[in-house]
């Protein structure tokens, strides 16, 4: 089987936890892909150059071949479906019931918690910064997002038993509580930082660490 020649387009800095979503589904898959940065910062992903390749003019974008998709969920699951499993690496779950379920933690996780992103940004995550004690609305979120994931997760390593790329987006999340020092249940806290050991998730995070 020809395998594609696949462009992801990132962040300069690598904070984007979208990006990290999409470039981890592609490492994991094993599949040779070139990564180019656009510089968010200075507006790089609004300019002609790359509104021409990106119908949302955001990161990750992937290009294979003369095909190009954004939003990393999106990614996630045609990277997936073109290279299948077993012949790849699987990264969702092969029970129906269960890949959708990963595809609802995925959804909630990009649409819901505002007030943790906005107060616990990714570079808490990426490059070690720390911020002051949550607001009610946030406090009110962290409660809302432990108690799914202690939920979600019951007695199991990983969310559906092995592991898939729900477990790097909500370790993502987590991260951003825990990373700062927030109170975290010890049950997901050790989940945060496995996850964080995972080979993949490492290489995102030595790019991040430039």
């Amino acid at each position: 089987m020809s395998q594609p020649s696949l462009i992801l387009y990132s962040d300069a800095d690598y904070f984007s936890p979208y990006v990290m979503s999409a470039f981890v589904a592609l490492t994991e898959k094993g599949i040779p892909f070139e990564l180019e940065t656009v510089d968010l910062a200075q507006a790089d992903n609004l300019k002609e150059s790359y509104s021409a390749i990106s119908l949302t003019r955001r990161v990750p974008t992937l290009i294979n071949g003369t095909f190009v998709l954004s939003e990393s969920s999106a990614i996630d699951e045609y990277v997936e479906e073109l290279f299948p499993a077993p012949m790849f690496p699987a990264i969702y779950p092969a029970d129906p019931e269960n890949r959708a379920k990963a595809r609802e933690v995925q959804a909630w996780l990009r649409s819901d918690l505002v007030p943790i992103r906005e107060e616990r940004t990714t570079e808490i995550v990426f490059a070690g910064e720390k911020r002051p004690a949550l607001s009610a609305r946030a406090e009110q979120a962290a409660e809302k997002l432990y108690a799914a994931a202690e939920r979600l997760l019951g007695d199991k390593e990983h969310l559906f038993g092995e592991w898939s790329i729900a477990d790097v987006d909500l370790a993502l999340m987590l991260n951003r509580l825990y990373l700062n020092g927030d109170a975290m249940p010890e049950k997901l806290a050790a989940y945060a930082k496995a996850q964080w050991q995972r080979a993949s998730v490492s290489e995102w995070l030595a790019l991040s660490a430039k």
